[in-house]
């Protein structure tokens, strides 16, 4: 039974291969919207098993790290266009970095207002903050990518550990507005599940996060830190981290946040503060939080490396040529578009006959 596991892979896609994939998605996603409404699509798009399926339908790496990057420069190339009012902003890299900049002019495509960006932009930050510090996996964001609408949004990113060469990919929930940070992840995409975990996305972390937002407001954390910051390891092996940016904590005292998602928006609040606050909540306070890897398995077939099988270059231009007639028959019944979706949906079919899909860790 194969299974994606998002091995660290570089190189470029061939071009051939990434015309096609442009060529048929779009027709794709038209169908899906005009079919099932945009929030199916976005519901879609934050399934981790349907975007693998899409990835494999295009023909991309079946296991591939890659195909997070890919597609969504591919969802990128054919959303962000005159004929959707669906956009994305983001990407790998300094694209991720000028996610902000992306979403005010991709907003204004759209006819999205100033408040409605800067719910964007929060979200947006608040999303690349949550799975780079608030759920510390051992894995560093560095493709960050916000898919929105009038309507709705929703992040898919995906983060490296270098020292295993691994990925995994996290999809969130879909969201109108700004959501508290609470099991906020619709499935994140990983082969292995990590041992060494802050997870206070969680809701069994609810008091762990009061009891750090309260340290803050206190001004308790120098010296509960100094007592803390003897201690080599802490009891399942987490480090302690030797040095903290007191003065992001420092600003969060004169700011006194009301909320824990608030602290997010502090420079410099990050891994580093928030692990040590978070061992100090357990040891001192007695406050746990949840230690346990939200990862799941995900099992796919298809690519282009030839594994487990190579792509049928002419079968995939006729399979784009038969999608893009679909799309032009304006007088095409239901009946025949739920036909075409359900091909597209073979694969997932097929893993269930076969038993070949999402895996949870028990």
């Amino acid at each position: 039974m194969p299974s994606i596991y998002l091995p660290l892979h570089y190189g470029k896609v061939p071009y051939w291969l990434l015309e096609r994939m442009k060529k048929l998605a779009k027709p794709i996603i038209y169908l899906i919207i005009q079919e099932f409404g945009e929030r199916e699509f976005f519901e879609r798009m934050s399934n981790p098993i349907f975007f693998q399926s899409f990835s494999n339908v295009l023909g991309f790496d079946w296991n591939s790290s890659g195909a997070t990057t890919v597609l969504m420069g591919v969802l990128k190339s054919v959303l962000n266009t005159e004929e959707f009012d669906i956009r994305i902003a983001g990407g790998k890299g300094r694209n991720a970095l000028n996610t902000p900049n992306q979403i005010k002019k991709l907003s204004n495509d759209i006819g999205l207002g100033f408040s409605d960006i800067e719910r964007l932009i929060n979200a947006s930050k608040i999303a690349a903050k949550v799975d780079n510090a608030i759920l510390q996996d051992g894995y560093d964001i560095y493709h960050h990518a916000i898919l929105f609408s009038k309507r709705y949004w929703t992040v898919i990113q995906q983060g490296m550990n270098i020292k295993c060469r691994m990925a995994r990919r996290y999809h969130w929930d879909i969201y109108k507005n700004i959501p508290q940070i609470e099991n906020v992840h619709s499935g994140i995409v990983a082969e292995r599940k990590e041992n060494e975990v802050i997870n206070l996305v969680s809701n069994k972390s609810e008091e762990a996060r009061n009891i750090l937002l309260d340290l803050v407001k206190d001004g308790r954390f120098k010296r509960d830190y100094q007592r803390l910051i003897s201690i080599k390891r802490f009891k399942n092996e987490l480090h302690v981290p030797r040095r903290i940016d007191w003065s992001a904590v420092e600003k969060a005292y004169e700011l006194q946040p009301e909320r824990f998602e608030d602290l997010l928006f502090i420079r410099g609040f990050g891994k580093g503060v928030i692990r040590a606050l978070t061992l100090i909540s357990d040891l001192i306070y007695n406050v746990e939080y949840d230690k346990q890897d939200p990862a799941k398995y995900c099992f796919a077939v298809g690519g282009k490396d030839g594994v487990p099988f190579p792509i049928d270059k002419t079968m995939y231009d006729e399979v784009i040529e038969f999608m893009k007639e679909i799309v032009k028959q304006a007088d095409i019944s239901d009946f025949e578009r739920k036909k075409v979706i359900q091909k597209l949906d073979k694969e997932k079919q097929f893993k269930e006959k076969y038993k070949i899909g999402e895996k949870s860790w028990k």
